[in-house]
């Protein structure tokens, strides 16, 4: 029996992760390239066999799956002496085509270098071997003629295409990733397969990051950062290190190549314990600006601490002197580094992991020029749909203003051009409601700004130690919300917020909020480790005046320190993230995705989820959020036919005449335990071909009504099918506590019958169900033709259930949500 149960739920987790999505991209390498060009890109990850298409987001970018490739490290030993043979032959041919006098220097340092003594022979090998016969001689011989040895085969993989095109350098790569010592590499089943992608960038290609995707045979990978820049690209070649020319064996004298011509970006991947260089030359005066993507490439890893590659930066000139360093941006993980160039010279940009970790999916992209950077921007944000242009500083900025984007609620991204090159993107918000500018001096509540209720107010905190205040008046009773958006919108104001009455009676205070659900966190934007923005809310107690307080927790501040702050009636409201962002939908299909609900202001009700002018055939089951619920499962089913376009699906949530867009996201982990919701750009679903399927049910749209320790039968009418008293059912998401008790076929479709556990908590959600048949082949004639099996056939729509105590049903609050923030 526990053999069975054993058996039992292996086969219950593998049909979970069949209908998962499993297909996922690791890192892309490069991460990037120019407008105008075609670059080759190895996508690595998991479950990539069989990919077949390449989805990118925005327009003048295509791409295309070029080949499968196996990882460097899976050379058999008869494939690392043939490429060590080939890259001999190679090495000594590419020594013959140099100059006399560069060859003379490199044959001299080679004769003066030690030579490599072999091993010393065990006793047992010196030992002299039988003698042959003549004719088992001849025998040897003849055999040796006859047994030819078929060539060997290299592997499939872009390191080792046109071996005869590259330079001593680049062979000099070759065997530094091909032959790296297996001990210095941390095996990763996630990064463990790979395909080779060729990415078409049309010249008039908007820069930025764009999303990428691809579609294999088990799935659509989530999105992963692929950024179009306007500089030529520069990639690594290993080793290339403060010793990498020393590093190459038996060519102390090799001639360094030419210095990089700036602007450009460089490419490169760190390797554990790896540290890369660059050479450039610059002039006296030059104003660089070295920006670094690394964590904004992959911004999680769920192995490893802190959680993603924390890259640092360091500028030396020729002569090895240290003259920059940066491990940061502000709060921001990815470095940014200005220096102005004091003398004409070379110089050398070194990168490295912080701690000397590394991996493939440790990728980065590094531009470096006299380019533009905004390092602040005020104010953060404007009224929907208001015309405004926001004022801007930084480095090699030729304008400060640019427009702001306000057609649609919510953060949005800005970023300017400067000859030809784009800046930095930077974040602001876009919301309803009355907005006013912050009036100096109001430090203190004898100074206090009034403001009349609901107010957003876009300020800085000018100077270490200012304190802003201002000043509203209330009514008993009033419930108040005061809300900071500073962090989330790349200000480095670490908010402390206060509520005080007339007589400085602390009423309400917070310095970082923070909403986590176990070890998820919730919020806006996914990307936020440091939770510094504020949000209080207070019932006052009396009637007359009360005073709202922003301050620095650290007393910092200056021009940089802007913020935009809400105040206003406590207005209930909501926001909604939908994992995942890629579905894979075989026609006429059914699949789970989870909703996220994120609610504010002390909204508890009931919220209504559809889909907003869906293709045809597209369905939403389980689309009412119950009151208080703040996850739930949902299904979407696909079209009977299959489509040959990716489709974008737009979902919106509704509460009266209340109505927020549904943001696609990702559940990402970091470092082994936390996760984070990171939004997407689009929700993105494929609808192939499929052999077999779940026939499409009508399940109940009703609440099925369950008490603890008690059972309810639900009716599923479905087509009539001959296997459905070989189903089996289990719950895939619900309330805990709820099981499939049993399952019985009838004329028009079958009967479930749910179970609630005597412990079950009063609940309302939505309960979908995994179908599995259970049956033992046979053939036309009756005759057993192999053993029993378990196939997976998808999952039954989402329909809503409570689990009610017996004498209290659960009711849905008579709240309603109001229009109020973004």
């Amino acid at each position: 029996m526990t053999k069975m149960k054993t058996i039992l739920l292996v086969l219950m987790a593998l049909v979970s992760v069949a209908w998962a999505n499993k297909s996922q991209i690791g890192y892309l390498y490069p991460a990037g390239g120019q407008q105008g060009t075609v670059v080759q890109v190895t996508a690595g990850g998991q479950f990539l066999r069989g990919a077949n298409r390449v989805i990118i987001s925005g327009e003048g970018v295509t791409a295309k799956v070029v080949k499968q490739m196996r990882g460097t490290t899976n050379l058999s030993g008869d494939q690392r002496r043939e490429l060590q043979r080939q890259l001999k032959e190679l090495r000594e041919k590419r020594i013959a085509e140099l100059p006399a006098p560069i060859r003379a220097e490199i044959m001299g340092a080679n004769k003066r270098s030690p030579k490599r003594k072999p091993p010393a022979r065990k006793a047992a090998d010196k030992k002299t071997p039988a003698s042959k016969t003549d004719a088992a001689k001849d025998k040897d011989a003849k055999d040796t003629k006859t047994e030819e040895k078929p060539p060997v085969k290299l592997p499939n993989h872009p390191l080792l295409e046109d071996l005869e095109e590259k330079s001593l350098r680049e062979l000099a790569h070759i065997a530094d990733q091909m032959f790296m010592p297996r001990s210095k590499l941390q095996q990763n089943r996630q990064l463990a397969e790979a395909v080779l992608l060729e990415i078409t960038i049309d010249a008039d290609a908007e820069p930025g990051f764009r999303e990428l995707r691809i579609q294999t045979r088990d799935g659509l990978t989530s999105p992963l950062v692929f950024h179009v820049s306007t500089l030529p690209e520069r990639y690594e070649l290993e080793p290339n290190d403060t010793s990498a020319y020393e590093k190459i064996r038996d060519l102390p004298n090799l001639p360094r190549p030419k210095p990089i011509q700036l602007p450009a970006v460089l490419n490169g991947q760190i390797r554990p314990g790896d540290v890369d260089r660059f050479r450039f030359y610059a002039k006296k005066g030059q104003k660089l600006v070295i920006q670094t993507h690394a964590r904004s490439l992959i911004p999680y890893l769920a192995d490893a601490v802190p959680g993603w590659f924390q890259a640092t930066v360091t500028l030396y000139t020729a002569s090895g002197t240290e003259v920059a360093f940066a491990d940061d941006f502000r709060f921001d993980p990815d470095p940014v580094m200005y220096y102005e160039i004091t003398r004409d010279g070379g110089y050398e940009l070194e990168i490295r992991d912080s701690i000397y970790r590394g991996r493939e999916d440790f990728v980065y992209r590094v531009a470096v020029g006299e380019l533009p950077f905004i390092t602040q921007m005020f104010p953060l944000g404007a009224r929907e749909n208001a015309k405004v242009s926001a004022t801007i500083d930084g480095w090699n900025l030729d304008t400060q203003q640019i427009p702001l984007t306000t057609d649609t609620i919510g953060i949005r991204k800005a970023a300017c051009m400067v000859g030809g090159h784009a800046s930095n993107a930077v974040p602001f918000a876009v919301s309803e409601g009355a907005e006013c500018l912050e009036k100096e001096s109001n430090n203190d509540t004898k100074t206090a700004q009034a403001v009349t209720l609901p107010m957003i107010v876009n300020g800085r905190i000018d100077t270490a130690g200012d304190m802003d205040v201002f000043r509203f008046t209330a009514k008993a009773g009033d419930e108040i919300c005061a809300e900071v958006f500073a962090r989330r919108l790349n200000s480095p104001l670490d908010a402390l917020l206060r509520i005080t009455d007339a007589s400085g009676k602390v009423v309400a205070w917070n310095d970082d909020y923070v909403v986590k659900d176990v070890h998820l966190h919730k919020d806006i934007v996914g990307l936020t480790t440091h939770h510094a923005d504020s949000f209080v809310t207070a019932k006052l107690p009396k009637a007359g005046t009360y005073y709202v307080q922003l301050a620095d927790t650290q007393r910092h501040g200056g021009d940089a320190f802007a913020y935009r702050l809400h105040i206003g009636p406590k207005q209930p409201d909501f926001a909604l993230r939908m994992t995942p962002s890629s579905l894979m939908m075989p026609a006429g299909s059914v699949v789970p995705v989870t909703m996220h609900v994120l609610r504010k202001n002390g909204y508890d009700g009931p919220i209504n989820v559809s889909l907003k002018n869906a293709p045809a055939g597209f369905k939403l089951n389980g689309g009412t959020i119950p009151a208080g619920c703040d996850r739930i499962g949902m299904t979407l089913q696909s079209p009977p036919k299959p489509l040959g376009k990716p489709v974008e699906l737009k979902l919106l949530g509704t509460v009266d005449t209340v109505t927020r867009p549904v943001i696609a996201a990702d559940d990402r982990m970091q470092a082994f335990l936390y996760r984070h919701l990171v939004p997407s750009e689009k929700l993105i679903a494929i609808v192939p071909k499929t052999r077999w399927r779940m026939p499409a049910v009508q399940v109940p749209t009703k609440p099925v009504k369950i008490t603890p320790g008690g059972s309810a039968k639900v009716n599923i009418k479905a087509p009539k099918r001959g296997f459905y008293k070989e189903l089996q059912l289990q719950v895939q998401q619900g309330p805990k506590g709820l099981a499939v008790e049993g399952v019985k076929a009838i004329p028009d479709g079958f009967v479930i019958t749910l179970k609630a556990d005597k412990e079950a908590a009063a609940s309302a959600t939505n309960v979908i169900l995994e179908t599995i048949r259970e049956y033992i082949p046979k053939d036309k004639n009756g005759k057993v033709t192999g053993k029993k099996r378990r196939d997976p056939m998808g999952v039954i729509s989402a329909f809503p259930v409570e689990i009610v105590a017996a004498d209290s049903p659960v009711k849905a609050t008579a709240q309603t949500a109001g229009r109020g923030k973004s």
